[in-house]
């Protein structure tokens, strides 16, 4: 018996000598939980990045088909604009790479803003890699209006005899057909088709002229861009002028 009860008592002891290790967990609060699932409720979607990452676009308001407001990330830095981009089906396109010449890169955005049966419209917004301030480019409506000259003759062989002139350059060719022989038109139309690229560090931008109401473009103006310090925005710096073959 007096065996039996100091096993007992033994047993006992080495419990109470025992200690139980319960892992660290961390556990969030309601509150912390809440406030992360808000979080990735808000995250703005992304529209569209660079081919280098470093540019990236997001969509902070969207109605009625099209976002009104976007937040663009620059290698880090954001900046709100309130830039519209309607849902044409195309993505912008973003680029970061030197086009002023200072050896510091800009942003490029171009959108789509419109398109249909002969319409093909894109705009382009530059941003300051740094500051992420808005650059100016020169319209191209302000492009048409000051430094390009068209005329259109009407032959009694029913073609066309077109001439333009810009940057003190001429250039005649004849359109073997009248494709609106009822519309008397005495130069051509311009905004139908309004294209930017940027190559080699350039902005580019492609304007077809037009006869007609619904538009046959017989001519393409093709105008590259230069950086002006002096008014610091993007002006044009050389224009060329081809026919478009049938």
């Amino acid at each position: 018996m007096k065996k039996e009860m100091w096993l007992w008592l033994l047993g006992i002891s080495l419990l109470a000598g025992c200690s139980v290790t319960v892992p660290n967990e961390t556990v969030n609060t309601p509150a912390e939980q809440v406030s992360s699932q808000l979080e990735i409720q808000h995250e703005a979607p992304l529209i569209a990045v660079s081919d280098d990452e470093k540019v990236k676009l997001f969509a902070r308001n969207e109605a009625q088909n099209e976002i009104t407001e976007v937040t663009l990330d620059i290698d880090g830095k954001r900046k709100n604009f309130d830039w519209t981009i309607p849902d044409t089906g195309t993505k912008p396109q973003l680029f970061y790479t030197d086009l002023t010449n200072d050896h510091k890169e800009e942003a490029a955005i171009i959108i789509q803003t419109g398109r249909g049966t002969g319409l093909n419209h894109y705009e382009i917004h530059v941003v300051n890699g740094e500051d992420l301030s808005e650059m100016n480019v020169q319209h191209y409506e302000d492009i048409v209006a000051h430094t390009i000259e068209s005329t259109i003759t009407k032959k009694d062989d029913g073609t066309l005899a077109i001439t333009m002139k810009a940057q003190g350059k001429e250039s005649t060719f004849d359109y073997d057909f009248d494709p609106a022989p009822d519309i008397k038109q005495a130069q051509l139309a311009f905004g139908g088709v309004v294209i930017y690229t940027v190559e080699n560090q350039k902005i580019m931008l492609n304007i077809p002229g037009s006869i007609g109401i619904s538009p046959i473009y017989v001519a393409d103006v093709r105008i590259t861009y230069q950086f002006n310090r002096t008014n610091n925005e993007f002006l044009v710096e050389q224009i060329d002028v081809k026919p478009i073959e049938k």
